[in-house]
């Protein structure tokens, strides 16, 4: 589900500051540079904005309420509760979309941010709420 729920009012704030910190590294960076490129600048970029945020979080993943020994690397967690995944390239797809949604109900997270640094033309943000 996109952007509908409860939770993103909640959080609105809080994506917005994300975004604008993404927005940032786009318009001075460019797109053509590979993702960890953007994770390092985007790091960066949050420490100056002081957001805070893990980088390369560990999170937790649930099979039926039992957590798994398998653990997923989120590219941020920010404010704790915001699952922040960052692509480069030419365009986002569905299957970028599911992998979010897939992390963000294994691991009982409600809100994520899907920002994609490769469009030539633009900076694509997706917000999605579970």
């Amino acid at each position: 589900m996109i952007d509908d729920g409860q939770e993103a009012l909640l959080c609105k704030d809080e994506v917005y500051a994300i975004v604008g910190a993404a927005f940032e590294v786009y318009n001075t960076l460019g797109p053509g540079f590979l993702e960890a490129v953007y994770q390092e600048a985007l790091a960066i970029e949050l420490r100056i904005r002081q957001i805070p945020f893990q980088e390369q979080a560990p999170v937790a993943i649930a099979y039926k309420g039992e957590p798994l020994k398998t653990r997923y690397c989120a590219d941020f967690l920010c404010y704790s509760r915001i699952l922040v995944e960052i692509k480069a390239l030419e365009y986002l797809t569905s299957n970028n979309e599911s992998q979010l949604l897939n992390y963000m109900n294994g691991s009982k997270l409600s809100v994520g941010l899907l920002v994609n640094f490769g469009n030539a033309s633009r900076l694509e943000w997706k917000r999605f709420v579970l």
